[in-house]
């Protein structure tokens, strides 16, 4: 019995570091650009514009950076013109620079904004925002026009929050 109870015991702890852990939560280790790494996209250099990175990582360890959301999305959305050997099923990870804390994260899990006041590199942007609470304040402060969520193959609009 007492076995039993430190295998609990040790099982509790455990799950408790991997909540506290870093990597337990939303932001991610973020992959960054080299000084003369462009966006596949539009040409532009990406490290000058740290706060709108985002990234698309392959399974065969390619990685794509970009000045924008709004660029890796036509990436995306158009695969076949700008890497044509590959599918979405190739993708490993999808990453954004998030607006009110700078730090990257998985894009399935943010909101983007479009129509706000806030510009990015090149203007009008999708701007990244993880949750709810924030989603809030940054319609309030900012407006917008749609909001949307990309759930690994498309951006799809979603209602604002009340």
């Amino acid at each position: 019995m007492p076995m039993k109870k430190t295998f609990l015991l040790a099982a509790l702890v455990l799950l408790f570091q991997l909540c506290l852990s870093p990597t337990a939560g939303l932001a991610l280790e973020p992959l960054q650009p080299g000084d003369k790494d462009r966006c596949i996209v539009c040409g532009m250099l990406v490290a000058p514009y740290p706060d709108w990175i985002a990234v698309v990582a392959f399974n065969d360890g390619s990685v794509y950076f970009f000045d924008g959301p709004k660029d890796m999305f036509n990436f995306l959305f158009d695969l076949k013109q700008y890497r044509p050997d590959a599918t979405t099923a190739d993708i490993r990870e999808v990453q954004v620079t998030e607006y009110y804390t700078l730090q990257r994260h998985n894009a399935r899990e943010v909101y983007f904004v479009t129509g706000s006041d806030v510009l990015g590199p090149m203007g009008k942007e999708l701007v990244p925002v993880a949750g709810e609470d924030a989603l809030k304040t940054f319609l309030l402060d900012h407006g917008h026009d749609k909001v949307m969520r990309f759930d690994g193959e498309r951006l799809a609009p979603v209602d604002p929050l009340p």
